[in-house]
């Protein structure tokens, strides 16, 4: 459904990312047989239902599959899955943009999980007017 290119490319999002620095996330990586990497604090940077960019500490590389925790005034989601799209060098650490999984293919589409980061858009949205 989204295309999303690194800040340098042309941007083809279908939808406009609203700042959100003040939402927590926590992400972790996915690994093997349901194992994954100990959770990274990381500080999100911009959102919107389909994919999120966040300041990390350390680089990710495309393609990388990660856990999300999310929580905020109002907001409480876990194990949102999302795809590595782009990482480059930002500010004290990495910009990485990822894409979330539920809307990368029609048999991975989650009601739920669409409902919940489009709530989570607007709270955001309301604050970037």
């Amino acid at each position: 459904m989204v295309n999303e290119m690194t800040k340098g490319s042309t941007d083809r999002r279908i939808k406009e990312r609203f700042p959100a620095s003040c939402l927590t996330v926590q992400l972790r990586e996915r690994g093997f047989f349901g194992r994954g990497k100990p959770s990274i604090a990381v500080t999100c940077l911009d959102l919107n239902r389909y994919g999120m960019a966040v300041l990390c500490p350390r680089p990710m590389d495309a393609g990388v599959r990660l856990y999300l925790e999310m929580q905020g005034k109002y907001i409480s989601e876990s194990r949102v899955s999302a795809r590595v799209v782009a990482c480059e060098p930002y500010q004290t650490g990495f910009r990485v943009s990822m894409q979330f999984s539920y809307c990368l293919d029609k048999n991975g589409y989650s009601r739920s999980v669409d409902n919940a980061l489009s709530r989570i858009e607007g709270f955001y949205n309301r604050f970037a007017s």
